[in-house]
């Protein structure tokens, strides 16, 4: 059994799956301003409603973002305190290949560029594929940018993809499209999806401790006020 949360996209989401990804318990609350007061609630809650324990879970799966940083914190906090209080491996998911994920189960599609809405001017994003030659051929893959040595990227507001596929997530309409370039920005994964990535990752590569469950912001100085950055 396998226990997912998010509390990235402006949600608080719960989720405990099998290993084949099938739903024991799932739970979402909109909003980000209760997350804390909600998150170990909802995870007492959905264990009772799978009649588990922690005990019998293999696996904390977590949103690892980029994204908001509260939100980032607050997931990540929970996972690592779990982790080491009861022996449980851990695995950070990405956000923006959820958000690829979300858009493949959604709208059947088999390679976008995810694009998250990352305020200051600029998006989160990153190339995903459905990919023939691997095990598992239901989950969206990073594709690695020409321009760079990562998967996942900020673009600038008003910037062009380069090639001419779907862009998927809150951040769609803040770049540049094609002409009939297809956006979807209607894609919110909740920690179902954040689950099912989490456990095809388990399955291929296992999980790690708590001191390497971290996260990943992108923006090097995500932790500081907008005053400490010198952009306000």
């Amino acid at each position: 059994m396998f226990l997912a949360m998010d509390t990235v996209f402006d949600q608080c989401s719960i989720a405990i799956l099998d290993a084949n990804g099938q739903v024991l318990s799932s739970h979402t609350e909109t909003g980000k301003r209760q997350q804390t007061q909600q998150i170990l609630p909802m995870i007492d809650a959905a264990l009772s409603e799978a009649n588990l324990r922690l005990a019998d879970i293999k696996a904390l799966i977590f949103n690892r973002g980029p994204g908001a940083f509260s939100g980032i914190r607050i997931n990540t906090a929970v996972v690592q305190a779990l982790s080491v209080a009861h022996d449980i491996p851990c695995v950070g998911v990405s956000s923006l290949q959820a958000i690829a994920q979300c858009a493949y189960k959604k709208y059947g599609l088999t390679q976008v560029y995810s694009a998250l809405d990352a305020r200051m001017q600029q998006v989160y994003f990153g190339q995903y594929s459905i990919l023939g030659d691997v095990a598992d051929n239901s989950i969206m893959q990073p594709v690695l940018a020409t321009d760079s040595d990562s998967t996942e990227q900020l673009l600038d507001y008003d910037s062009q993809t380069a090639l001419n596929l779907p862009i998927v997530g809150n951040g769609a309409p803040l770049l540049k499209a094609y002409d009939e370039q297809v956006c979807h920005e209607d894609v919110w994964p909740d920690a179902v999806v954040i689950g099912q990535l989490g456990i095809a990752q388990f399955m291929n590569v296992g999980g790690t401790d708590a001191a390497n469950a971290l996260p990943r912001y992108l923006r090097n100085q995500a932790w500081k006020t907008l005053k400490e950055q010198g952009k306000a």
